[in-house]
């Protein structure tokens, strides 16, 4: 463009008024129809510049629209249509010129169509339409119009409604809503039809076809297009028998403005484009899709924005030109459509959608505070002349000058074109590096799923299996007892390995937890036992992978045996979330989840210490069995007469069948009482096994020695014994525990039942005990129960009943069951 925009001033109207819409509108001739927003509809004469006449309307004006045969002017209130013929604004030869503007009250008489919260009118032929918003729609009411009097009310044709939307979405619902009319563009005119006014639009055939149908096209149909304040984008054609009302597009924000403009030079005397805009800027591109393809393509809607916000917006010959409030822009269609923007989505099917953050290239024309627009006007010289009323109430004329085609590149400064390809680079190396942030966040999140995926295969894997299959899970612990000295102390340790035997990754943000829990405590303490807690995050386990952690169990002197450890994986949530969601207030338990495992027991036998044991030439009346003897004599005396005696020793006994043995364990004929004791230390019982470097037995008497977790002195006896049962000699192992410590011989008889039960369920024997055995132990348990009952029935004293309970103990252990 050569020069600058001159804007000049026309008339002056006061303030914008805020409840109404300001609008600009061209009548018969020159006149021109101004509202402010208020009550009042001025009549402007645009050659003498004069003001003519003001009509004083009942309610504030919401539109207003001039009939194709620019006779009627009909305005719209909140409440209703009004009429009014334009030959009655001409002034009568009695008036004089100089006493200023007619000024016409309307009254209700001119009210032809009543109507609640009017939004928009437009006028096709004869038929007047108008928009309104219900409670639960929109509302598209068509009447016909009387000619003979423009008093007499309308005749209703039809109505027709579109839900309104959710209220979230649904915008400014007391906006002013946009009505225009499209035909094919092979309908000609009457001759005697005057011009198309500013909402009426001719679309190419094809065009029209791909968007409103063939049978529109054969019938060649008006069709109006409703752009509503929700965004909606809708169309209804007139002649077709059961039309309604349809969504074409949504831009998701309020429309402002739709139009339709030649976009390429060959598109003479009809439009190649329809175009929309939204508040906020958002604009769709409506156009034919390539011609080559099968039925010329379909429609391409290409979707961009333009800065706004968008107040009011008119359509030129191939631009558009809208206003900010803070400046005057136009957007060269021709150039857009051949740009970037218009080359997107030429490759769809039917209807192709493109970038939604296309950007098109308005260029500002330093005008501020415009607020209503109206159609330009082109000279033949080719000055364009636009009408626009300021947010002052000012009537303007802004012309722009004559564009050339070489004023884009050769006549536009060299600064210029340098600031341009510069901005271009800028904005390049914008979109490189956010395309860079986005492949990180994206790379990011598709490495949380990978996990997430992990995460739910392994708790899907673990959560599947039933109690039965605990010593099989995929993901599982075993123990191993070992005994250290730290600080002049002794203490037992567990080692508990975590094997993982699925074929799925542990990665970070899972955690072993163990809870270690004693099932007996000293009488002295006086409580229940509470489980110690431990807790031991690891980054990563592979399938085949395993992981060791150490924990204490016991110190020495402890006698709360057995112990159960409960195994089990924890994974925390935050391990997916940022720094600043993990400081939220979200807790540990809705945080994580936890999955079982397996659960470990460390019993007596676990916790047992050996001793070295003597020579076996080496009698019992040794120096240290003397010595042993004489300090024991010195520390328990006798009551009366204060001799010394030796402390008092329990004992519990288990027999076992050695066939039974011999085919479970293989035991061999040589030595089958050491290798029984050996397995009985040995045996990884409850999960745990014990870390020993070397079981000494004595080979002629298969004893075993030891101290017990609570430094009592222990002995294992293994021997073969013959049992009658039904006059049959039974071959029998007998396994012997004796200690002075009624707890020590409790425990490690515990401990050797448990693994005899073990081995005797692997087995599968369909006989555990012999009838007669059983029948025997039975009879004797009721004679010891009496007796305990007498006792108690009695009341005598506490140290009495001890001796009670352990003799009865003594008696039960001493006469042991048969295992076959």
């Amino acid at each position: 463009m050569e020069g600058r925009c001159a804007a000049e001033s026309w008339a002056e109207f006061g303030l914008l008024g805020k409840s109404g819409t300001p609008l600009v509108e061209c009548g018969t001739g020159t006149d021109v129809f101004i509202c402010t927003g208020g009550e009042e509809v001025y009549v402007f004469t645009a050659q003498e510049k004069t003001l003519r006449a003001v009509l004083q309307m009942p309610a504030v004006v919401r539109d207003l629209v001039v009939s194709q045969d620019e006779q009627l002017l009909f305005v719209a209130c909140w409440s209703g249509v009004y009429c009014v013929n334009v030959q009655l604004l001409v002034p009568s030869s009695s008036h004089d010129a100089g006493s200023g503007p007619n000024e016409l009250k309307i009254s209700t008489e001119c009210l032809i169509a009543i109507a609640d919260r009017v939004s928009s009118l437009l006028v096709v032929g004869s038929v007047l339409l108008s928009l309104c918003r219900t409670d639960v729609s929109w509302s598209l009411t068509l009447h016909q119009t009387q000619r003979a009097s423009q008093f007499d009310p309308c005749d209703l044709l039809a109505s027709f409604s579109l839900p309104l939307v959710s209220p979230s979405v649904q915008g400014d619902t007391e906006s002013r809503c946009v009505l225009v009319c499209v035909y094919p563009g092979d309908v000609s005119p009457a001759s005697s039809a005057p011009r198309l006014p500013r909402s009426h639009f001719r679309l190419q055939p094809l065009l029209f076809r791909l968007l409103f149908g063939a049978e529109a096209a054969l019938s060649k149909s008006p069709v109006v297009l409703c752009g509503l304040p929700d965004g909606r984008l809708s169309f209804l054609p007139l002649r077709i028998p059961g039309s309604r009302l349809r969504t074409l597009h949504s831009l998701e924000q309020p429309v402002m403005f739709v139009g339709a403009s030649a976009v390429m030079e060959t598109d003479a005397g009809c439009a190649g484009c329809l175009i929309a805009l939204g508040k906020q800027g958002r604009a769709v591109l409506i156009r034919a899709g390539r011609v080559g393809s099968e039925g010329g393509g379909g429609a391409r809607f290409t979707l961009g924005c333009v800065p706004g916000p968008v107040d009011c917006a008119c359509m030129g010959q191939s631009c558009v030109y809208y206003s900010t409030g803070s400046d005057l822009l136009t957007v060269d269609l021709w150039n857009n459509s051949s740009g970037t923007a218009g080359r997107r989505g030429d490759e769809g099917d039917e209807v192709s959608r493109s970038n939604p953050a296309a950007v098109l290239t308005p260029v500002s024309l330093n005008v501020s505070g415009v607020a209503a627009l109206h159609q330009p006007t082109c000279s033949s010289a080719g000055e364009v002349q636009l009408l626009s009323l300021s947010v002052r109430g000012r009537l303007q004329s802004i012309r722009l000058p004559v564009r050339t085609q070489e004023d884009s590149l050769s006549k536009r400064p060299s600064s210029l074109v340098g600031r341009s390809v510069g901005d271009m680079l800028s904005a390049i190396g914008d979109v490189c590096e956010r395309a860079s942030v986005l492949k990180t966040i994206i790379r990011s999140k598709n490495q949380i799923l990978k996990q997430l995926n992990q995460v739910m295969n392994i708790s899907f894997l673990l959560a599947n299996r039933s109690e039965s299959e605990s010593d099989v899970k995929p993901v599982r612990c075993h123990g191993l007892a070992r005994w250290s000295r730290l600080l002049q102390r002794d203490s037992l340790n567990l080692t508990c390995i975590l094997e993982n035997l699925s074929p799925f990754v542990l990665e970070r943000g899972w955690t072993l937890s163990i809870a270690v829990l004693p099932l007996s405590c000293p009488l002295e303490v006086g409580r229940e036992a509470s489980s110690v807690n431990y807790t031991f995050p690891f980054g990563g386990l592979s399938p085949g992978e395993s992981v060791e952690v150490s924990l204490p169990v016991s110190a020495e002197g402890d006698a709360s045996f057995p112990f159960t450890v409960t195994c089990s994986l924890l994974f925390s949530l935050w391990r997916f979330l940022g720094q600043e969601e993990a400081t939220g207030p979200l807790d540990s338990q809705r945080a994580c989840f936890s999955l079982p495992l397996n659960t470990l027991t460390v019993d007596w036998l676990h916790a047992l210490r050996l001793d070295d044991l003597p020579a076996p030439a080496r009698s019992s009346s040794n120096q240290a069995d003397l010595l042993q003897g004489f300090i024991s004599s010195r520390q328990l005396r006798c009551r009366g007469g204060g001799q010394a005696s030796r402390p008092e020793e329990y004992s519990a006994r288990v027999r076992v069948s050695s066939e039974l043995l011999r085919d479970a364990l293989g035991l061999t004929p040589e030595s089958p009482c050491v290798f029984l004791l050996e397995w009985l230390l040995s045996e990884g019982c409850g999960g745990v096994k014990t870390e020993r470097k070397g079981i000494k037995t004595d080979g002629s008497r298969s004893v075993i020695c030891g101290r017990a977790p609570n430094n009592a002195a222990v002995k294992l006896t293994a021997e073969e014994v013959n049992v009658e049962e039904k006059t049959e000699p039974q071959g029998t192992m007998e396994v012997q525990v004796k200690s002075s410590s009624v707890a020590a011989v409790c425990g490690l008889h515990h401990a050797v039942l448990r693994r005899i039960q073990t081995l005797l369920q692997k087995a599968g024997s369909s006989r555990t005990v012999p009838i007669a055995d059983l029948r025997l132990a039975l009879q004797q348990a009721e004679v010891e129960r009496g007796q305990v009952w007498e006792a108690s029935s009695v009341g005598v004293s506490s140290g009495q009943m001890q001796t009670l309970l352990l003799r009865v103990y003594q008696q039960l252990r001493d006469g042991p069951l048969l295992m076959l």
